[in-house]
């Protein structure tokens, strides 16, 4: 009987057994899952997982969409393929909302888990089979070759093809070293095994000629094992325009000519649509008020702490919050023409012009692969020519020799070390970075552009103060706008009868309640006719307020939005409330200020707001109502005049400028767009901690530094050892099993030097300096 077929996870495609916890029926039938996490992606969405998965090979397009490369974003075609540079899958310029299956991830997923077991078992031997005297020596190299050919023939195949790729277009890279110095290996190891007789007997050790099938093994899975975390990076840094992108409404009420109303798709939207937009709901796209009045909250686009009072005539953003009344509107930009299509528009485009950072090392790396191969390829001919017999064979092993020490896994490791110890490090201490461009560009910095709401603010409004007219009590006044606002939406209302009962005020029951005028609010209380809103809600009733006109101004000037309090028609106080500095705001900026960084407020606050807040903490460059694409239009013009600049916001509005900047800073208690765009997220919100991040980014740099030092000073030794120089004077000639241990020592060096970072001392001794 055949064996039945093994069982799959349908989420992960790793292999399960039926005794696995992870078990879920569907239509009477069971499935198995690696984890719970797979069980609960199957669970939500089983349809999905039990569709036929497309090969790797033939990825779908999504039409109209144009396909770019992480690393070279000036590659871009209208489908799905390889970057002809580097070899990597190319990506979509903006993807979609739903998220689809990353195939590249999953196919190198199985490659990893499939070949893992391969790896360890072909390690084990080459280290110790001698030992466990299981069989003679030659044919254990048969044994090694047998495990070995899956791992490097298939798991190993896409770095074979993209170094084949880097030698056709001309561009050697990384790809190109790993595939020749796995490939050197593996051939040297497969002519070893098959035809040991070519080798002279000084080769012979043990019974066998050497063999070092584990060393183009390891180096292909713990590749393998990098391309997965890195391929889940990059995945994130689409996760800003999904964040984006998932902002709009679904659908749209619209209202047709006979009054009529039906729910319409956004797609079904076009310009001119009357549409209503019930309290709570998103604006479905940019528009005008036809009817109605309400307070719309636009925080999250234009940094506006306060919602904003919209009535007829005035302007809406798409994708912004309608907090209180009901409103009719009518759609003038619909589509890729909104104000959030433009900033997915701008947070992609500033995304895919970051260079990469390995575009250094890649530079060199390509001179690095032509000497090296040079070497190798002059080593060969001398040695033929000019060595000993047998000569070429001595040519051949001296050259294999120069390729495994050349093998870049030192050069590989230099720099993912530093940045794996020095994000972990940073994490402990409430920073996080998002990528190795920020750690190494952050120390470079001279300019830091910042937000106000809730970067250099708390972000939400807090009750400021009460102040009575002649004749009254500020607490009586706060009772009783208290009183009157329990009717009240609004998040102001919110604000002044929180503070009230925070205070254990006992307030009275309001009547006759009207908020319809969308300049304030007005009702009775306690018998009392009372109105709370602006000076025009006051001109309307007749109240003059020119006794308290000297105190709202100074309340404004301070940054404070300002209401007035009338009963029975005469002014009873003013109320203010607030945006407040965060406790931590004055100690950041006095230490980066002393650290040399020019400091530039840009909001989307008013200007007097912003001035107010701006001078209370010593900040002299001030731009205020500023627009998502004025604050990228900022970061462009200071970039354009020599400055580094860094970007610290936390509002969908900074996701644009973050994503332009040399370094992004998210404030993590902002929105999830925003830590998305930037390349840092300050855990806390505490701005604190761009010092504590600036210190790291030059310990780090610094430690990569040195681990590039010792992967080439390695090379620079042994690969004239290698290629036998010292053989004439000395008679010692380096052995691939010598060339693999060099190897192994070089990127242990880098290892322990990386894990330096961990310790205190290290970035201490940075912020002291």
């Amino acid at each position: 009987m055949a064996d039945a077929e093994p069982l799959k996870d349908l989420v992960c495609g790793m292999t399960v057994t039926e005794q696995s916890p992870h078990k879920l029926e569907h239509e009477g039938r069971p499935y198995y899952f690696c984890s719970a996490k797979c069980q609960g992606k199957f669970a939500a969405s089983p349809l999905q997982h039990l569709a036929p998965k497309p090969p790797v090979e033939s990825i779908p397009a999504v039409a109209g969409a144009i396909y770019t490369c992480p690393m070279h974003p000036e590659i871009r075609q209208d489908h799905p393929g390889n970057c002809p540079k580097c070899g990597m899958t190319l990506e979509p310029l903006i993807p979609e909302l739903e998220e689809g299956e990353n195939h590249e991830l999953i196919d190198f997923q199985r490659r990893f888990w499939w070949t893992l077991p391969l790896t360890i078992v072909v390690t084990v031997l080459a280290m110790m089979g001698h030992r466990l005297n299981l069989f003679d020596m030659a044919t254990q190299s048969w044994i090694e070759l047998a495990l070995s050919l899956p791992i490097v023939l298939w798991a190993g195949w896409p770095f074979f093809v993209r170094g084949w790729q880097s030698l056709v277009n001309r561009s050697p890279n990384m790809w190109t070293l790993i595939s020749l110095g796995t490939g050197a290996a593996f051939v040297y190891s497969v002519v070893a095994t098959v035809a040991p007789q070519v080798f002279p007997a000084s080769f012979v050790s043990m019974g066998r000629v050497a063999v070092y099938f584990e060393a183009a093994a390891v180096i292909i899975s713990l590749t393998l094992l990098g391309q997965l975390l890195e391929l889940k990076a990059r995945s994130q840094t689409s996760a800003a325009i999904r964040s984006l992108l998932g902002l709009s409404p679904k659908t749209a009420r619209r209202i047709a000519a006979d009054g009529s109303e039906d729910d319409v798709p956004l797609s079904h939207v076009h310009v001119g649509d009357v549409l209503r937009v019930r309290p709570g709901e998103k604006v479905p796209v940019d528009g005008v008020v036809v009817e109605g009045a309400s307070a719309v909250d636009e925080s999250m686009l234009t940094g506006e702490p306060l919602p904003i009072t919209k009535r007829v005539g005035d302007k809406l953003i798409g994708a912004t919050l309608n907090t209180s009344g009901a409103l009719v509107m009518r759609s003038e930009k619909v589509g890729s023409a909104t104000m959030l299509a433009q900033i997915v528009q701008m947070v992609a485009q500033a995304q895919r012009s970051k260079a990469p950072m390995q575009r250094m090392a890649d530079l060199v790396a390509g001179y690095f692969v032509v000497a090296v191969v040079a070497i190798a390829l002059a080593t060969f001919l001398v040695w033929g020519f000019f060595g000993p017999e047998p000569s070429w064979v001595f040519g051949l092993i001296n050259a294999v020799s120069v390729l495994i020490i050349a093998c870049p896994c030192a050069l590989g490791l230099a720099t993912p070390m530093s940045i794996m110890v020095a994000t972990g490090r940073g994490a402990t201490q409430g920073v996080l970075f998002r990528d190795a461009a920020a750690i190494e560009n952050l120390r470079k910095i001279d300019t830091l552009v910042i937000d106000k709401t809730g970067t250099l603010t708390e972000g939400r409004p807090a009750f400021d103060r009460a102040i009575p007219a002649a004749g009254f009590e500020a607490d009586e006044v706060l009772r009783l706008a208290a009183s009157l606002d329990q009717g009240s939406e609004h998040p102001l209302a919110e604000t002044i009868v929180h503070a009230a009962r925070e205070r254990g005020m006992t307030l009275d029951k309001p009547e006759n309640f009207d908020s319809g005028s969308g300049i304030g609010v007005k009702g009775q209380v306690a018998g009392c006719q009372i109105a709370l809103g602006n000076t025009t809600l006051m001109q309307q009733i007749g109240v003059l307020v020119d006794s308290l006109l000297p105190q709202a101004e100074a309340m404004r000037a301070e940054g404070a939005s300002v209401m007035h309090l009338a009963v029975d028609g005469k002014l009873m106080g003013l109320l203010a409330v607030s945006d407040p500095v965060k406790q931590s705001t004055p100690e950041a900026l006095a230490l980066l200020k002393a650290a040399g960084l020019r400091i530039v407020m840009a909001t989307g606050d008013g200007l007097t707001t912003a001035k107010a807040v701006g001078a209370r903490l010593g900040i002299e460059e001030v731009h205020g109502e500023v627009k998502p694409a004025d604050k990228l239009q900022l970061i462009e013009r200071l970039q354009k005049e020599g400055r580094t600049v860094a970007m610290a916001g936390d509002g969908i509005n900074d996701a644009p400028a973050l994503a332009k900047a040399d370094v992004g800073i998210a404030m993590g208690t902002g929105t999830d767009v925003a830590m998305n765009s930037a390349q840092v997220t300050l855990v806390k919100g505490d701005l604190r901690g761009i010092s504590i991040a600036r210190a790291l980014s030059v310990a780090t740099v610094g430690n990569m530094k040195q681990n590039l030092m010792f992967a080439f000073l390695y090379n620079a030794l042994g690969i004239p050892l290698a290629a036998g120089v010292l053989y004439p004077f000395t008679g010692w000639l380096l052995s691939p099993m010598i060339a693999a241990l060099a190897m192994s020592l070089s990127s242990a060096s880098v290892i322990f030097n990386a894990l330096r970072l961990r310790r205190g001392k290290v970035l201490a001794n940075r912020e002291k300096s």
